[in-house]
């Protein structure tokens, strides 16, 4: 490692697991102190502390449902009350969940577009009240907005979304020297997607991505050192790409 992130701070969000328990031991392995953001799973969340401390790293773990103001104050308090400024916000937690037309409900929706849409919103919002010149903000989106499969029509809008957000947001804060970018993986091998990896469905999207397989987190989380990093220092308002060619 080249410790590019040496005394920067990040926030997580939904890193107990998956791609953001990747990106978070990843930003920690480059020097960063890291707020590893949960809102149910605190085991999970303390195994990836203990990881990054055990590698010398520096870590804590703070509850927060994201899409709840008071929560959001929380987590970006405890960021700066314990190590003293933000530099870095990855906007990861989200809710992964698919519905036919004809079972679309408000219930669905809201919970949906509240936590992927709405909970990136107030995080950016609370952050970037602590983020100076240099910060950076990075989203992470969805290739399926491009793939757009059956049943997808409330979590694609979802994703949409959040990637019209972050053109949005990086033009607002661009004048402050803020960088704002967004990555948009492809599918990717984690807890929820093993369990139907021998699937039609998973063997349809291996053999359609030119590189031959499922993505995994770690495949990702070097994408967001990079994006978090001054070597992206001229990057904002881009949507990068992490799928292997599938699109």
């Amino acid at each position: 490692m080249t410790n590019k992130l040496a005394g920067k701070v990040a926030i997580v969000t939904g890193a107990s697991k998956g791609i953001g328990a990747a990106i978070a031991t990843s930003l920690a392995a480059e020097g960063a102190s890291v707020v590893v953001n949960y809102a149910n799973s605190k085991p999970s969340a303390d195994e990836v502390v203990a990881s990054i401390t055990a590698r010398g790293g520096r870590a804590i773990a703070v509850q927060g449902d994201i899409s709840k103001p008071g929560d959001v104050r929380g987590v970006v308090d405890a960021a700066v009350s314990t190590y003293g400024r933000i530099d870095i916000l990855v906007n990861n937690a989200g809710i992964y969940e698919f519905a036919p037309l004809e079972a679309v409900t408000e219930e669905h929706y809201r919970k949906v577009f509240e936590l992927n849409v709405l909970g990136l919103l107030l995080m950016s919002q609370a952050a970037a009240a602590h983020l100076g010149e240099g910060g950076s903000i990075i989203n992470i989106g969805a290739g399926i907005t491009e793939m757009k499969p059956p049943g997808s029509a409330v979590y694609a809008g979802s994703k949409s979304a959040a990637e019209t957000i972050t053109g949005v947001l990086a033009k607002e804060l661009g004048p402050k020297r803020i960088r704002v970018n967004s990555v948009s993986p492809g599918p990717i091998e984690t807890m929820g997607t093993l369990a139907m990896k021998r699937t039609a469905m998973a063997d349809s999207l291996t053999a359609r991505t030119p590189l031959g397989r499922l993505g995994k987190p770690d495949d990702i989380a070097p994408i967001v050192v990079f994006l978090a990093s001054d070597d992206a220092r001229w990057i904002t308002g881009d949507v990068i790409a992490a799928s292997g060619g599938l699109h």
